[in-house]
């Protein structure tokens, strides 16, 4: 009975692990554009100000 439980376990664990990787990575490039357009921004009004 045991085997079985971890066999799930493990299942759910390969299933998810994935989804989890692929939401991470929509997130940490979503930051990456709006770090990137602020610091255009700021380099625009530098410009401006210059």
């Amino acid at each position: 009975m045991t085997i079985s439980v971890l066999k799930r376990m493990s299942l759910i664990a390969l299933l998810t692990a994935p989804l989890a990787f692929l939401a991470g990575c929509n997130t940490v490039e979503g930051l990456g554009e709006d770090t990137e357009e602020l610091g255009e921004s700021i380099e625009g009004e530098a410009e401006e100000h210059d």
